[in-house]
């Protein structure tokens, strides 16, 4: 009798399918439990949220201390002017129709205390000079008054030999009514060279001081020596 024959070679799909799971717990990659992985990643954005909230209240540190010096974007008036190895800081306010005008010396052998004087309006502008030629500057504010008038005037300062100041002062222009006739305000002053130099417009028939007329007027100051300090006087008058 023939024994039957049994083969013991098994399909090639049959073994693969017997093979898988075992193939596929090698080649997996090493990494971390998901419950870990999550954990990273939730760390990592923590860290990533606390550098951004660091990084924007620093930003706003940096801005609030900028905000905290008045400077003349604020509404404000702050100039540093230098010549002749003294330096001037001008400060004002600018709020409301009176303010109290600083100004603080650098380069004097006297100190550097600073000249407080009240503003009938406000600060528009300054500049430094040496009018006189004797080697020694002088400090000029421009000022405005409120109301449509803004009329305007100077406080002005000069340095004694670099020890001390000295004040300086501009004659009313209703003082010279020849000088006054037409006087609408809005005036604007400039040093050049060795003089100031004023002008402002004239009203015509029927003009205002909020509306002038086209004419300007143009006064020149040289400055000369007085008896309690300095004195602006007429150099020149123009119009056009």
């Amino acid at each position: 009798m023939k024994t039957p024959h049994f083969s013991l070679t098994l399909p090639l799909a049959i073994i693969l399918s017997a093979m898988a799971p075992v193939l596929a717990s090698k080649e997996q990659p090493t990494h971390a439990p998901s419950g870990q992985s999550a954990k990273s990643e939730k760390s990592a954005k923590s860290e990533k949220s606390e550098k951004s909230s660091k990084s924007t209240k620093s930003s706003k540190s940096a801005k609030s201390g900028e905000s905290s010096h008045p400077h003349p974007g604020t509404g404000g008036y702050v100039k540093e002017l230098s010549l002749q190895g003294v330096s001037f800081k001008v400060s004002c306010p600018n709020r409301g129709s009176v303010n109290e005008l600083s100004i603080v010396p650098t380069g004097l052998s006297g100190g550097k205390a600073p000249i407080v004087a009240e503003v009938d309006g406000v600060v528009v502008g300054a500049d430094v000079g040496d009018l006189n030629v004797d080697g020694y500057p002088e400090i000029y504010v421009f000022t405005q008054s409120a109301g449509s008038g803004s009329y305007g005037s100077v406080i002005a300062y000069a340095a004694n030999k670099k020890k001390s100041l000295s004040p300086v002062t501009l004659p009313d222009l209703s003082d010279d009514k020849g000088l006054a006739a037409g006087y609408t305000g809005h005036d604007e002053f400039a040093v050049v060279e060795d003089r100031l130099m004023r002008r402002f417009k004239l009203s015509g028939a029927g003009d205002t001081n909020a509306v002038p007329g086209a004419v300007t007027r143009q006064i020149q100051y040289r400055l000369e020596a007085g008896e309690a300090g300095w004195i602006l006087r007429v150099d020149n008058v123009s119009q056009f």
